[in-house]
């Protein structure tokens, strides 16, 4: 029986290597949920309520495709409230 590593690609092969301590890896989605995240927060404070957590934004954005989501920015920057526009388009009742 061959050990597990023979079937593995070296790790210099371009494969995705975890961060080093202190870096972070970054993607569109991630910066997408970070921009939203900011909007989001900025009017919650105002409001007296909790911010949003990455992990909460990610949850609330789990079915939506990174396309659809360049989609929602768009929408959400020509609505006169962002925040409002923006729970609008996300609750799937709404639509």
């Amino acid at each position: 029986m061959e050990h597990i590593n023979a079937h593995l690609p070296p790790k210099d092969s371009g494969g995705r290597k975890p961060p080093k301590r202190g870096e972070r890896r970054t993607t569109e989605r991630g910066d997408l949920m970070e921009y939203f995240m900011e909007k989001l927060n900025a009017s919650r404070a105002r409001d007296g309520l909790a911010p949003l957590t990455m992990s909460r934004m990610g949850r609330i954005l789990i079915g939506i495709p990174t396309k659809d989501l360049y989609y929602l920015k768009r929408v959400c920057e020509e609505a006169p409230n962002f925040s409002k526009k923006f729970w609008w388009e996300v609750d799937p009742k709404k639509h």
